[in-house]
Parts: C-alpha cells; structure tokens; sequence
C-alpha cells in the first residue's frame, strides 16, 4: 500500500508533490521519495527514511527544480522500510517509476534481468518494472508502447506512474487492481491514489479503470483500455474541499472523525428514511424487484468491516428470518463454496479498494450468485463500480488509520438494508416504524455518549501501565467487543482480545489476575442476567472490571468493579452507541501512552494488497 501522486504543469511541481503526499501519508509512513525532470532533461530524485516531513526537509535543503516529476509515500511489503527500498526507482538515469501494489512474478524477473546485465539498488518487486520499461524502450518502442509491453508480462496488481527523460512533457500511468484517479487542472493535470491529495490543485478528476492506460500531459489526457482502444472517461467533481480533510481544533483525525459521527449518521441516513418508512430506492433503481426476492445473504469483508458484518448477521436473522453467513474475505477466496439458491452477496469496505474484498467479490461474480451489493464510503471506488447494488455511507473522509465513524455508518446502512429486506419478509408496519423511529433518535444518541469523553478519559489512566486486555460481550454486543479490542491494540499497542461472554469458563478464566483488566459493554437486553454471571466470574478472581452499562441498570460500583453508564436506546442500535465509548477509551490510552494515533506502527488505511 502506498501513495503515489505525479504532476506535469508550467511550475515547479515539487511543492504539489509534497502537499499530494502529506495528504497521502495515512496510506503509507514508511518512507517517502519525488523525482522530478528539470528544463535540462535531468532526473534528480530525493528519497527519505519515515515519514513525509524527513522527505520535504531533504527537499527544503536541496530543491529541486522541474515541470515534471513524480513522488510516493511507503508502506513496506517487498523489503524492510529503508532510503533503498523507497520508491521512485529509477534505471540508468532515464527511467523514473512509482508503483502501489505487488508483483507476484518479481522473483522470475529479477532474475533473468540480472542475467541480462541489470543492477539491482534495491528489494522491492517494484524496481523490475523499470527495468523492463527501460529494456522496452531501448528496443525501439515508443513511450506508450513500452509500458503496454510492460504490463503485459506483470502478474498481480500495479498502479503505476512513468517518467522518461526523452519524453519531458508525459506521465504514462496504468492501472490494474489497485485504484490511480487523473486530476484536471488548466495546463496542468495531476496524477494520484487518492482525490484526497489533490484537492488543493482540482476539484475535478476521472477515475481510471481496470485495465487502462493513459498518457498525461499539461496540454491533455489520453487514456486507452485493456485492450488498446482509445476511450472517454467520464469526469467527475469532488464535493470536498482542500480544508475537509484538516485535523482543525482537534489534536488527532481519530478524535476528529469520533466526535463526527453525529452528523456522518445524520448524512448516511438522509433521503433514505420518512418520518415512519424507509425509501427502498436509494439503494438503487430495481433493487426492490431484487432484494425481495433473497432468499440469503453472503456478507465478505475485512477488519472493521468484517466486524460490522458480524453484527448485521445478527440482525438479518432476526428481522428477516434469512439465513446470513460472514467470512473474512482472504479466506473466502480460497475455498470450495455452496451458493444457495437466491443468495445477495454483500461487501463492505471503507475504500471501495480493499484487495481481498475485490478479489472476493470477482469470484462471486463466477460463482452465480443472485445479486451483489456494496456498503462502501467512496462512490468512485472499484468495489461500487463493479458492484450490482451500492448502498453508500456518507462518512466523509476518514484519515486516520483506525476506522471509527467509517464504521458506525458501516452499520447504519447495513441496518438501513436489514429494514428493507424485512419488508419483504414479514415485517409489519409498526415493527418498521419503531426501527425508523430508532435510527432518526441516533444522532442524538450517539452525541450524549460523546459527552462521557471527560469521565473515559480519566478511566483512560488506569490503562496506561497495562500490557494485556479482555473485552467481553453477549450476542450483536461481541462483535462491537471484538472492534473495541482492535481499536485498542492498533493505536495503543496493548494486546487486547474479545470472547464472547459465555466462553470464560472454556480458557480466558485462566488468565484472569489483578493485572488483566476486562471490559464489557452491558445493554438492557435479554442476554443481561447472563453477562452479569459471567462478569461475577471475574470479580471471584479478582479481575480488574470495567462495566460500559446501560445507565438503567442496577449495577454498582464496588472494589475491582468500574461502571460507565451509557445512555439507554432501542435494541437494534445498541451496537452503534455501544462503539463509541469503546473508541474514546482506546484512543485515550493511546494518548497517555504517547503513540502515534493517526498512523500506527505497522498499519496503513487502504489495504490495496493482498
């Protein structure tokens, strides 16, 4: 995964390079590198360890003019992060590249291009391509051409972004499995990963798809597909602005993009539901005729998002009387599957790029299943494309690494679905009501819960000293569990792991001291009295309790036992309230722990690798 952005204009496009990758770094903080083309037809190229800001001193210290130039923020699958490894690769001097994905077949190109009398500087997968560009092009072939050759004997994904120092006026770009977008300026045009990086320079772009190639330059975009016909891609205008993607007030995104969720809500549900009804048409024109004939529901899905699936299976059984499966989508792919007959298969993803989910939902599209609909963030994304049906968040851009409000609106809309298909199966009006009449209150709900930032964040401090976690939860509460215990280890590095409640006494007992604290979310449901024999468990062995309860319950604090009441709500939408506190918690302790919130060690935002 990475960020790649690339200009050709009448300026020096080394500040638009930096401000583009600035904006990208959630993508990828490994390392960061830009060359650029000066009027005397010169590749010069800086390359930095970390992150974006060692990049624009080395540049600050030692500019570097030109028109043209290309730049890239890592994160390392092929070789450890290193100023060697950083992209641009270039070969002998002509040939610049920058390249988001990897290249399965590397080692078998490595290899005879070492034989053939080429270098290696580096690890990466990425330096074959240059050097087969370079190869292409000392044969004769023009620009175009050589990278078109080049692809060709490419196995797995790649967007890429070619400079050449014969052709001082063009950016080549390709794009195969991982997502590359075109922004149009006036004699000047821009490429990258992301609008995010752009926004400053354009509000327009085209999205390249699967399999085209194009030429950019300052004057003109050209861009061909797979199979070499020239084609018009629609252009599209972004409705975000430069300032949409700023911290503002806020010391981190991830905090930022908590306290949105309110108005995020407010967005995803808007022109979907009345006053008593939900409007099935927003998820597209003939989805009626298609959702009311599922007969079951595949959900595939990664991280976050496969926590959100996991709560919906709840509710699509529930309401629907369907039967509903969820699987990780990199174990989905490799595996025999039993399709039943009239099955909607339902992705979710944040992106709309997330690698195994595409791949998974390719393979669906073979398998024959009825329909497939996406739940995604991004409406330019590959997932909505190539998607059926497409119910959007409207989340608004999401920086920081650790999804927060991408996920609670994950959830809206999946509840959102669940309520249209109940329609079709047996769910009367007043049912239907009271889910609509829930889902318009929680706004408001979810804003009184963000008024507990004060109470969590002293909690925070009995965390700080701590190297382990349980969290706890019951029925459609485990999945949220699950996500309170992956927010906490991604950004405070503590090791944390969810069980479902009942499943103490079959191992975690074991691991229950004075030094273990156990979080649990405790709503006012059906499965309460079993939870609280399961959180008795803990107090017999001296755990450490911490009690996210609903605040009409009669749970009292006492020695070993911490009690946080959280506003009371409908059934279906404790799942979403019942999140909140649980990213509060995790992103305070980050805080004291003093780790890098926005971008964890290791992490990055959009998984565009397998």
């Amino acid at each position: 995964m990475c960020g790649i952005v690339g200009a050709v204009a009448q300026r020096d496009v080394a500040p638009i390079l930096l401000e583009g990758l600035k904006r990208l770094e959630y993508r990828g903080y490994d390392s960061a590198g830009l060359a650029v083309l000066d009027d005397e037809q010169c590749m010069t190229r800086h390359r930095t360890l970390g992150k974006v800001k060692e990049l624009e001193d080395a540049y600050n210290e030692n500019p570097l003019p030109g028109k043209i130039g290309i730049a890239h923020t890592r994160w390392a699958t092929h070789g450890e992060p290193s100023v060697s490894n950083a992209h641009p690769h270039i070969c002998k001097e002509k040939v610049g590249i920058v390249h988001n994905g990897i290249i399965e077949n590397h080692e078998i190109l490595r290899e005879s291009q070492t034989k053939a009398g080429h270098r290696f500087t580096s690890e990466t997968d990425t330096e074959v391509i240059v050097h087969a560009i370079h190869d292409q092009l000392e044969t004769g072939l023009e620009f175009l051409e050589a990278v078109r050759n080049t692809t060709r004997i490419l196995d797995g994904a790649y967007a890429l972004g070619v400079i050449n120092r014969d052709e001082p006026n063009r950016i080549i770009v390709a794009r195969h499995g991982s997502p590359l977008v075109i922004g149009l300026g006036i004699g000047e045009n821009f490429i990258a990963s992301d609008v995010f990086a752009l926004l400053p320079v354009t509000q327009k772009f085209i999205f390249l798809e699967e399999g085209d190639i194009a030429e950019v330059s300052r004057l003109g975009i050209i861009i061909y597909d797979r199979d070499g016909k020239r084609v018009e891609r629609a252009i599209k205008e972004s409705g975000l602005s430069a300032d949409s993607v700023e911290r503002g007030e806020y010391r981190h995104y991830m905090l930022k993009e908590i306290f949105e969720q309110p108005r995020a809500i407010s967005d995803t549900l808007e022109g979907r539901i009345t006053s008593n009804r939900v409007l099935p048409n927003s998820i597209g024109l003939g989805s009626e005729e298609v959702l009311g004939s599922v007969r079951a529901v595949q959900i595939v899905a990664c991280g976050t998002s496969f926590h959100a699936g996991l709560v919906a299976r709840y509710w699509f059984e529930s309401v629907t009387g369907l039967p509903c499966s969820i699987e990780v989508a990199s174990e989905y792919r490799y595996r025999k599957h039993f399709i039943p007959e009239n099955c909607l298969f339902v992705t979710i993803s944040q992106s709309g790029e997330t690698a195994d989910t595409l791949a998974a939902l390719k393979l669906a599209k073979r398998l024959g299943y009825a329909s497939t609909l996406a739940i995604c963030n991004v409406p330019e994304s590959s997932l909505v494309r190539e998607s059926d049906l497409v119910l959007l968040t409207h989340a608004g851009p999401e920086i920081g690494v650790a999804s927060t409000k991408a996920f609670t609106t994950q959830l809206v809309a999946l509840l959102f679905l669940v309520t249209v298909m109940g329609r079709y199966n047996g769910l009367d009006e007043r049912a239907e009501e009271g889910r609509v009449e829930a889902l318009r209150a929680l706004p408001g709900k979810v804003e009184a819960v963000l008024q507990l930032d004060d109470e969590i964040k002293a909690l925070a401090e009995r965390f700080v000293d701590k190297h382990h976690a349980l969290f706890l939860g019951r029925g459609d509460q485990y999945p949220v569990a699950m996500e309170g215990a992956l927010k906490l280890k991604e950004i405070s590095y503590i090791h944390a792991e969810a069980y479902p409640a009942g499943e103490l006494k079959h191992g975690p007992l074991a691991l229950i001291d004075d030094e273990m604290p156990v979080i649990t979310v405790a709503p006012n449901n059906e499965l309460l009295e079993k939870l609280k024999s399961n959180l008795e468990e803990v107090r017999a062995r001296g755990g450490e309790l911490y009690v996210f309860a609903d605040d009409r319950l009669e749970i009292e604090e006492e020695k070993g036992v911490r009690v946080i009441k959280v506003p009371n709500v409908d059934g279906f939408i404790e799942p979403i309230v019942f999140t909140v506190p649980l990213q509060l918690l995790a992103y305070h302790v980050a805080v004291l722990k003093g780790t890098d919130i926005d971008q964890p060690r290791n992490l990055a935002k959009s998984v565009t690798v397998e």
